[in-house]
């Protein structure tokens, strides 16, 4: 019986030499070559303003939240259905969140119901492309326009997929992207930033080396730098830009892999009546990052985990809605109570499977044999 993990972090075998290279720079601290190397390849990939490496995604938002210069009370409309960071940024900054349903179809946000959420306080909407698949932007986008307010994509899962033929992350003013060991592409820990609307760029770099403009003063243009704003040392190390090197020169045979993997999921699952696959719109491409089912119940989803333990595959669970998070319960009483039956479905019954670059295709045959022998079993009792 195989022993098959959830997550397994994939190496290109470059990192080391690369982290050796970035030490015999003798510059250990941020912003060094291999950091001006990974964003001048995203700059030119996303044809965004700017673009900033940071030590996680989580820290990438958190410079979203102080762009968006919110005041106390200002509202943000964020999905139920994410994963903790995307709200903490901004509640951090004392904004107001408003927890919007995902849609029936999709985990994603409901861009129908987004214009009911608005009121004279919002300010900024956040969208999460979960499982790296677009949320309709169109929609979003429209509704952003129509009341002046900021759209801040989270893209944590997103590299590399596209809406309508442009790429996530480019869409928004404002887009955070994961390089966590759970991600596509990988350092660890590790994060980024990316500006697509001009007026964000130099206060945000700024924001980025500890509230002062030691970023100029190291390109030669000014010749001392001081305090000049808000901040924190959101930098990652030069060395671990040079694992994330490491992992972009193999951007295309690693997503190619993960696709792979994702087709022979949906195909060998499709004819499974009892469970749900993901849906793809039209508008949306995917990059491999997550394959999930949908189970009936939390109970059938329970025991399909377990019994895909005993057999030596493991699985997991994703966000519980964070409507009903005990910190909501006490900072937010009244989101609490919101109904949000969509983002609690999810909750309830989505599960992922095992997904990752070096997972061969026997093992995840296996998976497939497993899942539909525990429908079958379950159908003849």
């Amino acid at each position: 019986m195989p022993k098959i993990p959830f997550n397994l972090p994939h190496f290109t075998g470059n990192e080391l030499d690369y982290i050796k290279l970035s030490l015999q720079t003798g510059w250990t601290g941020g912003n060094g070559s291999f950091t001006q190397k990974c964003e001048s390849f995203f700059k030119e990939k996303l044809h965004a303003k700017s673009v900033l490496l940071t030590s996680s995604c989580t820290d990438a938002l958190e410079m979203c939240a102080l762009l968006c210069e919110l005041k106390p009370d200002d509202e943000v409309i964020v999905p139920s259905y994410t994963f903790v960071s995307s709200a903490l940024a901004f509640v951090r900054c004392g904004a107001k969140i408003v927890f919007a349903d995902s849609s029936k179809d999709s985990p994603c946000i409901d861009a129908d119901k987004l214009e009911s959420l608005i009121t004279s306080r919002t300010k900024v909407i956040v969208v999460v492309h979960y499982a790296g698949i677009a949320c309709n932007m169109d929609k979003i986008m429209c509704v952003a326009s129509k009341y002046r307010l900021l759209v801040v994509e989270d893209a944590a899962q997103a590299i590399d997929s596209y809406y309508k033929g442009s790429l996530l992350g480019t869409i928004g003013h404002l887009a955070a992207f994961s390089f966590h060991e759970s991600k596509n592409i990988q350092c660890g820990e590790g994060g980024m930033l990316v500006i697509n609307d001009e007026r964000f760029c130099k206060r945000a770099e700024i924001l980025w080396e500890k509230g002062t403009d030691r970023a100029q003063f190291f390109r030669g243009e000014i010749n001392k730098y001081g305090w000049k704003d808000t901040g924190s040392s959101f930098l990652p190390a030069d060395y671990v830009a040079a694992f994330l090197w490491a992992q972009l020169e193999q951007l295309v045979q690693i997503q190619e892999r993960r696709i792979e993997i994702w087709n022979q999921y949906y195909f060998g699952l499709k004819d499974i009546n009892q469970i749900k696959l993901p849906n793809i719109p039209d508008y949306a491409t995917n990059n491999g990052h997550i394959f999930y089912i949908l189970c009936s119940s939390g109970i059938e989803r329970s025991k399909l985990i377990s019994y895909l333990k005993t057999h030596g595959v493991n699985t997991a669970f994703h966000y519980l809605s964070l409507h009903k998070s005990d910190f909501v319960k006490q900072y937010q009483p009244d989101s609490y109570l919101q109904n949000l039956p969509f983002a609690d479905c999810y909750t309830e019954q989505l599960l992922r499977l095992p997904l990752y670059a070096d997972l061969n295709s026997s093992e995840v045959a296996y998976v497939i044999n497993a899942i539909k022998e525990f429908y079958t079993i379950k159908e003849s009792i």
